[in-house]
């Protein structure tokens, strides 16, 4: 093949490789050249359509990035908000169970004081008696009766009689007791253990609800009340251990040292003050008890004191001036601020039985008084003389000690005590 020729077919070749791709190309860039000038000149017919879509986009990019800006500020917020939101939930659940816990707490303490000066613990009260209830006690005994009986016959009641009397409960009381029991028994109304047993417990029941039982009351302030009885009966502890209680109720507690002619007493006196950090009263040893109390008075009055408890002497070798003593300690107590002393308690050792009896009635004789304390309960397996002072005397029972702690002295409740000591509902059986 001649050059001329390889050069012609060179030429078609280029001239054709032209018309196919280079005019493709050229509206490309033609289009291109041409859109960036549209914004100064007037732009074509055929061409507004890519003008339009070309300034859309640029007349609506402020529009678009206000949405985008406020959607990167919303954002930041709530990134913001989800990091800090926890934070103050937990400070807030940080702050409720700081407030919500105490008044739980309150609430527990407001049962713990409440009909009228705390709940029922029979539990407590039967872990202090104890012995009461142990075989040899007096609801041992009695429940050794009804154990395994059918039916009652008449011979049961003077076995129950021998037991009673055996414990302390005196011979009226105990014909108290039994008398609703023998009259059932001959009316036939009385045909189970279980029926003759909830009679018993609801006479005694009776015999001991008796008018003005409870706690201490509020007589103003100050509050005077005269602890009396023979030595050895637990009264200055008693004291002690009712100066804890008022001292963590938030009251100004008083102590008087009446009891001038023995030294150990004002001694074990100050001992409790200082462990229960309330002020105490004492005079000169062998001073007139009077006079101590008189001061004692006036001082709680100008001082502000809640409640004033005085102790007082309980010579037993002196029996008769013993109690002139104490009726001058009244009259005095009296001159100081009218109306003192607004209670007075007679402390009696609930070990020595028929002897608690006999004290009762000689300091009833020669003073006013206004229930009975009732102590070392939890030292004997009889315990039937809560009964008998109760039946015999007509005399409250406002506190017993069943321990040696300050919270071993508990308000006395007429129900609460016969459950612990003679059971709870059903028969014998049942009520251990």
């Amino acid at each position: 093949m001649s050059p001329v020729v390889i050069v012609v077919i060179v030429v078609v070749v280029a001239v054709i490789a032209y018309v196919v791709f280079g005019r493709k190309t050229a509206p490309q860039i033609e289009e291109a050249t041409e859109i960036k000038p549209l914004a100064p000149g007037k732009p074509k017919a055929s061409d507004k359509p890519k003008v339009d879509k070309a300034d859309k986009p640029k007349a609506d990019k402020p529009k678009a990035d206000k949405p985008k800006a406020a959607e990167k500020a919303t954002a930041a917020e709530k990134a913001t908000a989800e990091v800090e939101r926890p934070e103050e939930e937990q400070e807030a659940e940080a702050e409720e169970e700081d407030v919500e816990q105490p008044e739980e707490e309150e609430a527990e303490d407001a049962e713990e004081s409440a009909l009228p000066h705390r709940d029922k613990d029979v539990k407590g009260l039967r872990r202090g008696l104890k012995k009461v209830r142990e075989e040899g006690g007096l609801f041992g005994r009695l429940k050794a009766l009804f154990t395994g009986k059918r039916e009652i016959d008449p011979g049961l009641v003077e076995e129950m009689e021998e037991i009673l009397l055996t414990s302390d409960v005196g011979v009226s009381t105990t014909q108290a007791l039994l008398e609703e029991i023998r009259d059932g028994l001959e009316k036939k109304e009385l045909s189970d253990p279980d029926k003759v047993w909830e009679a018993l417990r609801r006479r005694a029941r009776q015999l001991l609800d008796v008018e003005g039982g409870g706690a201490i009351r509020d007589h103003g302030k100050p509050t005077v009340v005269l602890m009396v009885g023979v030595n050895g009966t637990g009264k200055t502890t008693t004291i002690g251990k009712l100066a804890t209680k008022y001292t963590e109720e938030g009251k100004r507690v008083l102590l008087v040292a009446g009891d001038t002619f023995r030294a150990a007493a004002v001694a074990q006196l100050r001992a409790w003050g200082k462990r229960v950090q309330c002020d105490v009263h004492a005079g000169e040893d062998g001073v007139d008890p009077a006079s101590v109390v008189f001061d004692a008075v006036k001082r709680g009055t100008e001082e502000g004191h809640d409640i004033i408890l005085v102790d007082t002497a309980g010579r037993l070798h002196t029996k008769s001036n013993l109690m002139d003593e104490l009726k001058k300690v009244v009259r005095t107590c009296g001159k100081a601020l009218d109306g003192t002393p607004h209670e007075t308690l007679l402390v009696v050792d609930g070990t020595t039985g028929q002897n608690a009896l006999q004290q009762a009635a000689e300091f009833g004789a020669a003073l006013e008084l206004d229930g009975i304390v009732l102590t070392k309960l939890d030292g004997t397996a009889k315990g039937g003389v809560v009964l008998a002072i109760a039946a015999e005397h007509a005399l409250p029972v406002r506190y017993i000690g069943v321990g040696e702690r300050p919270q071993d002295l508990r308000d006395f409740d007429a129900e609460e005590f016969v459950e612990a000591m003679l059971g709870g509902n059903g028969d014998a059986a049942q009520a251990a």
